[in-house]
């Protein structure tokens, strides 16, 4: 299990270009509450996965197919907000980091991350188990995973922040970081 967590939590996503562009911007401290939203969100996300939510996708996979429009719509939100919500008027940047709330609730729309659930569960769950030991497991081992895999996109993010100087270079970096979450949103709808 812990090798397909750090396959998936690592590899580009959502997420993870939320994270990198949040540490270009904001620097690695202030990308924090996202990156341990993120872990709250799916571990939630996991646990309802663990109670049966997941034989609900299997069900109804137009569900899934909901989640991916309404989760393309929040990363064309999300790039929007890293564009600095386009304010020409003035030079002032008004956009801010995802809080802990947000990066909890764009789990429910990341289709990534019910793909991840259920996958996991499906493939990993400890059946012989009682549901709240091994749902602990699942969420314990997800969590325990999750943020080091993760972290590493905001701190490359911030990284590459120090040597961005100059802010047309920057400013540069962040519109073409958005524009790669309005590809990823894109892609999620095809």
């Amino acid at each position: 299990i812990s090798i397909y967590y750090v396959i998936m939590f690592a590899t580009p996503g959502p997420n993870n270009s939320i994270l990198t562009a949040s540490g270009i911007k904001f620097g690695f401290v202030k990308t924090i509450p996202n990156i341990f939203g993120i872990p709250t969100g799916h571990g939630i996300q996991l646990a309802l996965v663990c109670f049966g939510l997941g034989s609900l996708f299997l069900q109804f996979p137009f569900l899934l197919n909901i989640l991916k429009y309404v989760g393309a719509a929040y990363l064309l939100y999300l790039a929007w907000k890293m564009f600095g919500s386009l304010n020409i008027e003035t030079k002032e940047d008004k956009s801010s980091p995802l809080s802990y709330y947000e990066a909890i609730f764009f789990q429910f729309v990341n289709s990534k991350a019910w793909v991840i659930c259920i996958t996991a569960v499906s493939l990993f769950y400890p059946e012989k188990e009682n549901i709240f030991v091994g749902t602990l497991f699942m969420v314990t081992m997800s969590s325990i995973i999750n943020i080091p895999s993760i972290s590493i996109w905001a701190i490359g993010g911030s990284i590459i922040r120090k040597y961005l100087n100059n802010h047309k270079l920057k400013k540069t970096i962040e519109w073409f970081l958005a524009f790669l979450l309005i590809c990823t949103a894109i892609s999620i709808i095809i």
